[in-house]
């Protein structure tokens, strides 16, 4: 885990920080449909699996740009910036209807991440602990699928004051609209480090991911 400390006062968000981490703490989410036609396809043809397809382009985007890297160090009130921030997945027990986190490595090239984000789906379906263990990873995401819904809207909450900068992401069900495979996101961040413009750029570079993606499992991502 690296990280690099923000200096505050040269922060390009520096106002907009400070409003959002002391005078009015909240976050800032978002729900929209994304087309994953191709993705499907594309997925169907490779014989890999679509949710794993979409974790990697997920953790692709969450990485492309700082903003959605920031942590906060609470112990000594530091502004931070990781290197690279990593998905927690999970998977869901039928018999139990429970789920257990599941830690994945984020790794740029496409066929290293695959194959260890199935090997950890595959080792998980052996526990029923939920195994959360946020404080040896302060730099995962939360990346859950919904499977059972396709949505209209999410909206996750969290305690007010609570300064958690980590992206907070859900995903639905995608269902057929005028010929298109359409399925739901949701997207949470703390506003004190993103707003609608960024929030919105998730959405846009998820689109244009899905619309571009070729699975490719030779090492080549």
């Amino acid at each position: 885990m690296n990280y690099k400390v923000i200096d505050q006062e040269t922060y390009y968000r520096k106002g907009v920080f400070r409003h959002f981490s002391e005078d009015c703490m909240c976050s800032t989410s978002m729900t929209a449909r994304i087309d994953v036609t191709a993705l499907a396809a594309r997925s169907k043809e490779s014989g890999t699996k679509f949710v794993l397809n979409f974790l990697y382009i997920l953790s692709k985007v969450l990485n492309s740009r700082e903003d959605y890297r920031m942590g906060w160090l609470w112990q000594t009130k530091e502004l931070i910036c990781y290197d690279m921030i990593h998905p927690t997945q999970y998977v869901f027990h039928e018999d139990t209807e429970t789920c257990t986190p599941v830690y994945t490595l984020y790794d740029p090239d496409y066929a290293r991440f695959y194959a260890g984000a199935l090997r950890d789906l595959e080792e998980a379906r052996e526990t029923r602990e939920y195994r959360l263990e946020t404080e040896n990873h302060p730099n995962w995401f939360d990346a859950s699928y919904i499977p059972w819904l396709s949505y209209d809207s999410l909206n996750i909450e969290l305690p007010d004051g609570y300064l958690y900068f980590s992206p907070i992401v859900n995903w639905g069900r995608y269902r057929e609209e005028n010929g298109r495979l359409m399925m739901p996101v949701s997207v949470r961040l703390n506003h004190a480090i993103a707003d609608g413009f960024l929030l919105a750029r998730v959405f846009r570079l998820l689109q244009q991911e899905a619309d571009s993606f070729i699975p490719c499992l030779d090492g080549e991502a």
